[in-house]
């Protein structure tokens, strides 16, 4: 990291017909950094995550980015959600350049570069009723990457995806990472496994706060094998778990 802080979440809370859903969170990303906040379903993992990229308004604290406060959607941002949300009649290339054309931006060679990033050369001219899921999602991360975005926010992106074709994208987006230190991300997940592979750090979410804030310490570049073989998962495992079970 070291990179100074790119996002501050401070103090954020926010409430839906009376219930409170977020108590008061309060937390920090560095530059470059990935940071996956885990938690079980319904603790406001979502609903904390379409605060920072301006599609929510919290009802009291703020979200900083570069010490602005984010009250609206912006260039800067990219998220990617779990049901790929592409577009039926558009090509995969066509998906790809969506954001880019409505920013009035032609790059055809950055689109190029990107399929053939995103392992999706000579599928350009598919439809996504002709793909499979893993490369669906491909597609998605692609279209958000395309913008070349400051921050990249993700939703459960691997969510619907079986076992196998989750740990190619976890390879995928660690060899992002590794290649573009431009870019500061938030991976939201149930999933610890999941959390300790792809974070540098994992926020556990539970009863609407930042309950644990734990350390991955596990070098950067690494793959999904690297993390799982590293002597300190096991113990990384447990400390997540036991902070999910108490809060």
């Amino acid at each position: 990291m070291g990179e100074g802080k790119r996002i501050v979440v401070d103090h954020v809370v926010h409430g839906f017909g009376g219930r409170r859903v977020l108590d008061d969170i309060t937390f920090d990303v560095d530059g470059h950094e990935l940071v996956c906040i885990v938690g079980q379903s319904g603790c406001g993992k979502t609903t904390l995550l379409r605060i920072m990229a301006g599609l929510l308004r919290c009802d009291s604290g703020a979200v900083l980015l570069d010490g602005r406060a984010v009250t609206a959607p912006s260039e800067r941002t990219a998220m990617v959600f779990q049901h790929f949300g592409l577009f039926p009649w558009k090509t995969v290339r066509a998906n790809i350049e969506y954001g880019l054309r409505n920013r009035g931006v032609r790059d055809p060679q950055r689109v190029d570069r990107l399929i053939e990033t995103i392992g999706l050369k000579g599928a350009e001219d598919r439809y996504p009723r002709q793909l499979s899921g893993g490369m669906q999602q491909r597609v998605g991360l692609a279209r958000a990457l395309a913008v070349e975005p400051e921050v990249l926010l993700m939703d459960e992106p691997f969510g619907a995806l079986d076992a196998i074709t989750r740990e190619q994208l976890h390879d995928e987006l660690l060899r992002i990472w590794a290649e573009n230190r431009s870019i500061t991300g938030i991976f939201i997940t149930h999933d610890i496994d999941e959390a300790i592979v792809l974070g540098d750090r994992i926020i556990v979410m539970a009863g609407g706060v930042a309950a644990h804030i734990i350390d991955v310490p596990i070098p950067r570049p690494r793959t999904a094998q690297d993390a799982r073989v590293h002597p300190g998962y096991p113990e990384l495992r447990r400390k997540v778990r036991k902070a999910l079970q108490f809060g």
